[in-house]
């Protein structure tokens, strides 16, 4: 009678665990998608300042035209092209910035303060977002959960390429 109340209670303790180990998973995935959801606004927001610095006083015609171009493909970018993108939004942003305009206007002003605020976010977020990804990538990788297959069919999460050099 030990024997079997002895196994019985080993059944249940392997349960709650797999169970606890699916819902820890579970928690870590909608870290990841929580933090792309919060890197993507910044990032869109990102854009749109872009294209109210491309329409400012702050840019020559030249440089207007590649910030508007750049800042598009960003908001439009796919999957695929969007590290592509980001990263072309940053290479115009940094030509405009380095180029030593003279800002006088407070419109202006306040568009750098916000892009500079926006940036400091930006570099949070992906901090945020490469950590979990990072951590629910470990936790993937331990056997218990590829042989019980408790990720179900959610697909690994990945950094992207613009991450570690948006900024």
């Amino acid at each position: 009678m030990e024997k079997y109340f002895f196994i019985a209670l080993i059944v249940i303790f392997a349960i709650w665990y797999l169970s606890y180990s699916a819902t820890r998973l579970d928690r870590l995935h909608n870290r990841v998608e929580t933090s792309w959801a919060n890197l993507d606004g910044l990032l869109q927001r990102r854009a749109a300042v872009a294209l109210e610095i491309a329409k400012s006083e702050i840019a020559d015609p030249a440089s207007s035209l590649l910030l508007t171009a750049a800042a598009h493909q960003a908001r439009d970018a796919q999957m695929r092209a969007r590290s592509q993108a980001e990263s072309g939004l940053s290479g115009a942003l940094g030509l405009l910035l380095h180029d030593g305009h003279l800002v006088s206007g407070s419109i202006e002003k306040d568009l750098l303060r916000e892009l500079s605020e926006l940036t400091d976010k930006i570099r949070v977020a992906i901090a945020l977002h490469v950590d979990a990804v990072n951590r629910t990538q470990m936790v993937r990788r331990k056997p218990v959960f590829r042989i019980f297959r408790l990720a179900g069919r959610a697909p690994l999460p990945v950094t992207y390429e613009f991450e570690a050099d948006v900024l």
